[in-house]
């Protein structure tokens, strides 16, 4: 007979997935269910564990900005199951990668290992522990303490799959017991190949967002971009100590994201509801906490969602808009100008660099968005519009408008040409094409006037909206740019093309799989 493995039957562990199992083991332990919403301070648990031969030790694992010093007491790792991973990109993703993902309370050496095969994992490397301590915020919401892991893996081959596994003192990844929760991941290609990447905003936790992460699985993507308001554990979004908020979502969507962000790099930046007010002045000690992102913006430990990187013909840039948004201002200057001139600088950086054919932005605020909720911010566009015309940006994708909606080709404000969808666009001569993909999972949103394929209803050529002033006030605003636009749940998918004619296939499919949008990119060569 098998011995139980975490402290569940052997047959049923072996078809239980790592969230599941980690679902099994708080609910064996009274009050402690992490999954299903509830969080446990580890020293309680490890009460209720006492009968497993193990006494735990305390330990003072360094908490990461504006989250203080506390005691965290460690249990058997042979009861405790890893779960929500998540990769991201490094600067370099040829020869890079990071691995980051969660346990439910203290461990002892955690590690991950590596190989090129699932019975050859000979390298190891050794996690950092990232205490997370949340106070308690209400009669109804406890204190809580998360444990997050981060792995940087260099030294690898351009180009080739990866099989790795996440683990701890008494947890081996590389027992054959614990195969099926071994995780993949490939480098990019020393030389820019065909590929897709992924893209869409305003997830949270919903069975909606779940199916848009499983059809995006199935684009095979190098990577995908998520534009902000991750996960809502702050349900209100005004970055205050005010705003309600419960740590305790970021459990049940790290466990929701793991089935693709286990393969696909999760690169995500700042929303609105990312603001987490009681970690940092700026609110951002949870997303350094959780997010192992490229260090290379012009503060990574005070603007950590601010980065960019290079995967084959292609430049991405990550902003945060909350530091120059006119709508939601508690975090407006926060950088003082840094953020600005470093994206001046970083744009100008890529586009003379060799090899690369396209510019993406993305970030949260919308420059250009018609719904009723949110519509455009005027921060964006009088902070970082100019700057995108100056150095010729190709895409530019936001969330905040929990809707999809894609702009013609504009410049300076205005439409320098249409794009029907199916139409093709160039940058250089045309202008730069707007996509809000806030259409990830949470509650959708409307649109003044009625959706349609073709962005315009009957014969009628503009839309009224507004955007937000410098006052915080909403000024109208008579808009002929809105070409897409769509109220259902939906995601972006772009396929990157090199050679002598460089293009990028940008499409919007809805979450039953229907194609919402589609248009191309193609700049000439060298612009």
């Amino acid at each position: 007979m098998h011995t139980p493995r975490f402290g569940i039957p052997e047959p049923l562990a072996s078809r239980m997935t790592m969230a599941e199992q980690h679902e099994y083991l708080r609910d064996a332990l009274p009050r402690r269910r992490v999954l299903r919403g509830g969080a446990a301070t580890a020293g309680a648990a490890a009460v209720a564990l006492g009968g497993a031969g193990c006494a735990p030790a305390a330990t003072s694992d360094p908490a990461p900005a504006g989250a203080p010093r506390t005691r965290t007491p460690e249990v058997n790792g042979a009861l405790v199951a890893p779960f929500g991973r998540h990769l991201a990109l490094s600067a370099d993703p040829t020869t890079q990668m990071r691995v980051s993902w969660q346990v439910p309370f203290a461990v002892k050496r955690p590690y991950l290992r590596i190989g090129p095969r699932p019975t050859d994992l000979t390298r190891k490397v050794e996690a950092e522990v990232r205490h997370l301590h949340t106070p308690s915020l209400g009669d109804k919401l406890p204190a809580v303490d998360q444990y997050y892991l981060h792995a940087a893996v260099e030294g690898l081959s351009p180009g080739v799959t990866y099989y790795y596994g996440v683990g701890h003192e008494g947890y081996d990844p590389a027992d054959p017991r614990h195969f099926s929760s071994l995780g993949t991941f490939r480098t990019a290609p020393e030389r820019p190949e065909k590929f897709v990447f992924t893209a869409f905003g305003d997830q949270g936790v919903s069975y909606d967002a779940l199916a848009n992460d499983q059809l995006i699985l199935g684009q095979d993507p190098s990577f995908h971009l998520h534009a902000g308001d991750i996960c809502y554990a702050d349900t209100t979004g005004h970055g205050k100590k005010s705003d309600l908020y419960d740590a305790r979502v970021w459990d049940s969507f790290l466990a929701q994201t793991d089935s693709v962000a286990a393969s696909v790099p999760w690169m995500v930046t700042t929303g609105n509801h990312d603001m987490e007010a009681w970690y940092s002045p700026d609110g951002y000690g949870g997303q350094l906490a959780r997010w192992s992102l490229p260090d290379n913006g012009p503060d990574p430990r005070k603007a950590p969602g601010v980065y960019s990187f290079t995967y084959g013909n292609v430049g991405v840039v990550a902003l945060d808009a909350n530091d120059v948004s006119y709508e939601i201002p508690a975090n407006k200057g926060y950088t003082g100008g840094d953020q600005t001139r470093w994206l001046d600088r970083r744009l100008g950086e890529l586009r003379k660099r060799s090899g690369i054919d396209f510019l993406v932005v993305f970030f949260h605020h919308c420059a250009f968005s018609t719904t009723s909720s949110h519509a455009s911010d005027g921060g964006v566009r009088d902070g970082w519009v100019p700057i995108f015309e100056k150095h010729r940006v190709d895409l530019v994708v936001n969330g905040h408008n929990h809707v999809y909606e894609r702009t013609d080709a504009i410049r300076g404000g205005k439409v320098a040409k249409k794009v029907p969808i199916g139409e093709s666009v160039n940058p250089v001569r045309d202008g730069i094409v707007y996509v809000t993909a806030g259409g990830a999972g949470a509650d959708l949103y409307e649109f003044p006037v009625p959706d349609s394929y073709e962005g315009h209803v009957k014969d009628l050529d503009e839309v009224e909206s507004y955007h937000w002033t410098k006052d915080g006030e909403k000024n109208k605003d008579t808009v002929e740019w809105s070409r897409v636009r769509y109220t259902g749940f939906s995601f972006l998918a772009v396929e990157v093309e090199p050679g002598p004619a460089p293009r990028m296939r940008v499409t919007a499919l809805a979450e039953s799989g229907e194609r919402v949008d589609r248009f191309d990119i193609a700049p000439p060569r060298g612009k």
